[in-house]
């Protein structure tokens, strides 16, 4: 071996070694980080596909480690580029100092076309008039009467029938199914005054009602799709978007019936004059909204999108916040405990004497039960994320340039677990932190604690959500105990953060304590 081949084969050693040792340490690197690798061609789409599964706890991850925001490269041509962001400076800016430049625009209403025309998916001038609507119906003092005494018709007649039925039997059962099916009715009679009683003795399979799992999940997934794939889906219908067209179904064969009844009855004053009217208020908003002109669109198309976008409110994100909340309360019993007594002590009940009824006044008294919900809503808020397109260009607070092609993501479930949000009890359940020390109710800003959303867009229903939810807690707290099953829990990739596998618990019913 001459001196040229020795130099050269020693080269390629080199060459090898360098080029195995690279690889080693960017694995390591990869192992050790939560970012996904940037990769030729595809960007960082393989490491979004493997955490799928897990989308929320993958963006919290990613999101705490780039100290909250974090630019997402997706496959070239895909226009799947993204800024995802948890950092309150920006969530503040976007949502409400800013609120002009980020409308839901064309691309949110691609995303959430099943929505049509409700307040979720419109801009301008119909969504001023949605929400002067919407506002004017929940201030009214019938709508609370209206809350209340519904409220405790389906929990007479629905929830606790059902809930006495498996706590004799000592059957385990799914309680985020049964939380879903109070609320869906609860909304239904409310909306349309129509009890579809999916919360009854043998809990009946009611389409409408369960078809809103199956779009939550797909709306999902339309974030993360390059659009010619998700629309090549809905062409072929197959995949997730079979089932969201099956749920388009299912909502149109639930709300045009009633619509029309609705309609029917008004035409012919068979609604009293004491009755609370939902459906008159939302027509006149209808014809403001197009000016009289009957060419612009349908009435009833706009009343089914109006009453299936209040419904999504009502249905699925209270229905996710109790399930949640049961869960943490089994993980921290002396929480359920101090719940428990402040009931006793707020509502004076005696101790022989079971939760059977109180106004929604005295939901207020509840204080620590407040927390405790607040709290659980920090950890899981009921919409996970939120979708932004900027109009014009601009620059965050974070420093991060932003244009009209830019998505930008919210991810609000991250939020709640980040220590330089909450601080170092980040991770801790603490409904404490939520009571003032005059011993009332803290408030935090929303752009800290967006889980009623922020700015302009604030939830509108977020005092009726807390009443239902102080209502069905309260009664199930004070009058049963939840034993939760051993069970994997996870929440699952959706809008909605939902229990992925549902909650399986089983019930005992308190017996009151006889006087002497």
């Amino acid at each position: 071996m001459d001196i040229l081949e020795f130099s050269l084969s020693i080269l390629i050693i080199i060459i090898c070694l360098t080029y195995s040792t690279w690889w080693y340490v960017r694995y390591i690197l990869w192992k050790l980080s939560y970012v996904p690798t940037n990769w030729p061609l595809v960007g960082m789409l393989p490491g979004l596909i493997r955490n799928a599964h897990r989308i929320h706890e993958f963006a919290t991850d990613v999101l705490v480690e780039t100290k909250g925001t974090f630019e997402f490269n997706g496959p070239i041509l895909a226009n799947l580029n993204m800024l995802a962001t948890s950092d309150p400076a920006n969530i503040h800016h976007i949502l409400s100092r800013n609120f002009s430049n980020y409308p839901k625009g064309v691309e949110f209403r691609k995303i959430f076309d099943i929505l049509g025309n409700g307040i979720f998916n419109v801009d301008s001038e119909l969504w001023e008039i949605h929400r002067k609507t919407t506002m004017s119906l929940m201030s009214h003092p019938k709508f609370q009467n209206l809350l209340e005494r519904n409220m405790w018709d389906i929990i007479e007649n629905g929830l606790q029938p059902i809930l006495d039925a498996f706590a004799e039997r000592g059957t385990t059962f799914d309680l985020q199914d049964i939380f879903q099916r109070f609320t869906f009715d609860a909304i239904s009679k409310l909306l349309l005054d129509h009890g579809p009683k999916s919360l009854s003795i043998g809990l009946p399979y009611v389409p409408c009602e369960k078809a809103f799992n199956d779009v939550v999940d797909a709306l999902m997934y339309r974030h993360f799709l390059p659009e010619c794939l998700w629309k090549l889906q809905k062409w072929l219908r197959i995949g997730k978007e079979k089932k969201l067209i099956q749920a388009w179904e299912a909502f149109d064969q639930f709300l045009y019936p009633c619509i029309s009844r609705k309609q029917e009855e008004l035409m012919h004053k068979t609604i009293k004059d004491e009755d609370f009217d939902l459906f008159t208020p939302y027509i006149k908003a209808y014809n403001q909204w197009t000016n009289g002109d009957n060419n612009s669109g349908n009435v009833q198309e706009f009343l089914r999108d109006t009453i299936l976008n209040l419904m999504f409110a009502g249905r699925d994100t209270t229905s996710a916040a109790l399930t949640w909340f049961f869960w943490l309360l089994a993980k921290n019993p002396l929480v359920e405990t101090k719940i428990r007594e402040e009931i006793q002590q707020q509502l004076h009940l005696k101790e022989d004497e079971n939760l059977k009824f109180f106004k929604i006044e005295e939901t207020r008294k509840l204080v620590y039960l407040h927390g405790a919900l607040c709290e659980t809503l920090r950890f899981f808020p009921s919409v996970a994320i939120e979708h932004k397109i900027p109009l014009d260009f601009e620059i965050l607070p974070s420093g991060h340039r932003v244009s009209p092609s830019t998505r930008i993501v919210l991810s609000f479930y991250t939020m709640g677990r980040m220590e330089t949000i909450w601080g170092k009890d980040c991770l801790e359940f603490k409904p404490e932190r939520w009571i003032s020390e005059r011993g009332g109710i803290k408030h935090e800003p929303s752009f800290k604690f967006p889980a009623f959303n922020a700015g302009p867009r604030t939830c509108l229903g977020k005092d009726m959500a807390f009443i239902q939810m102080k209502i069905v807690a309260a009664t199930i707290i004070y009058n049963y105990h939840i034993q939760v099953e051993d069970q994997i829990i996870s929440p699952s990739a959706s809008i909605i953060v939902q229990m992925k596998d549902g909650l399986k618990v089983r019930l005992v019913k308190r017996v009151p304590l006889m006087s002497n």
